[in-house]
């Protein structure tokens, strides 16, 4: 069965984390800005174009007129006052922008964060009766969690590894996988069937939760790549994955091993702190 988002829901967005990255930016900017400004020589420059010429003019201040005429090869001159000439624009624009993204902060409240909390607040027994347009994560994983449905099953016999929720998992690597996940409170499902858009059920090893994103990326272990004709069928899955829009690097991991060449726990950890560190770290800041 298909896991499909619920398309009631208001896709999550981190528009007030980003309006404060945003703001914090153009703080630092404006005072670079501005410290630069001070350096600058008085005067402003004048730029005079005819045709494919152009110009330029020394002058004094704005009701200056006229202004000295600067030669092109005194670059240096050119150069810095064109600069400052830039600076005092951008400078003017980063203010504006600041003053907007205040704003926004200040009567917003996170308006956001307002809407998730406001289902997710209520008590169990009124929840049931409301269709929520947004969630709290710790709701929006729970939900997520709660689909119940039937993974492949493992032959007998396939060695027994059986993780630390109690699942049983076909491989060493995958137990490690899945333990590691579980450790950093990543939420995961193990072998949960994905239907594709060519009608095709997938099962990939891993399906996790992008909890900041709501997104789904599954994770693929091919630990037999020393078996040619393993390796031969890996390609070709990959390839029917693209085809259905699982693109490796945007929401489909894979890990390969062999026998002589296993894949090692650092490595396993390196990637699930680049997948999902920031998310990780996020949820300790706010915690």
């Amino acid at each position: 069965m298909k896991q499909c988002r619920n398309n009631n829901l208001l896709r999550n967005t981190a528009l007030y984390d980003e309006a404060m990255r945003r703001y914090k930016e153009i703080s630092e900017h404006q005072l670079v800005a501005e410290r630069e400004l001070q350096k600058t020589p008085p005067g402003i420059i004048h730029v005079v174009k005819s045709g494919t010429r152009i110009q330029f003019y020394l002058r004094a201040n704005k009701s200056d007129k006229g202004g000295k005429y600067i030669h092109k090869s005194d670059t240096h001159t050119i150069q810095t006052f064109l600069q400052k000439s830039y600076q005092e624009k951008v400078l003017k624009l980063l203010i504006i922008e600041g003053k907007n993204i205040e704003l926004l902060l200040k009567k917003s409240d996170n308006i956001t964060e307002k809407i998730k909390r406001l289902y997710s607040d209520l008590p169990s027994q009124i929840k049931c009766y409301i269709k929520p347009i947004d969630m709290s994560d710790e709701d929006y994983v729970s939900k997520w969690q709660s689909r119940p449905y039937v993974g492949k099953e493992i032959p007998d016999y396939v060695p027994m590894y059986e993780t630390a929720r109690g699942e049983r998992v076909r491989s060493k690597s995958e137990l490690t996988i899945a333990n590691m996940l579980a450790e950093k409170e990543i939420p995961y499902k193990y072998e949960c069937p994905n239907t594709l858009p060519n009608g095709k059920v997938f099962y990939p090893d891993f399906t996790i939760l992008n909890v900041k994103a709501r997104k789904e990326i599954y994770w693929e272990h091919r630990g037999m790549m020393d078996d040619r004709e393993y390796a031969r069928q890996a390609v070709f899955k990959m390839k029917s994955l693209m085809k259905n829009g699982i693109i490796l690097g945007d929401n489909l991991i894979i890990t390969e091993e062999t026998t002589t060449n296993p894949l090692g726990t650092d490595e396993i950890e390196s990637i699930i702190s680049k997948c999902f560190g920031k998310a990780d770290e996020e949820k300790t800041d706010r915690a």
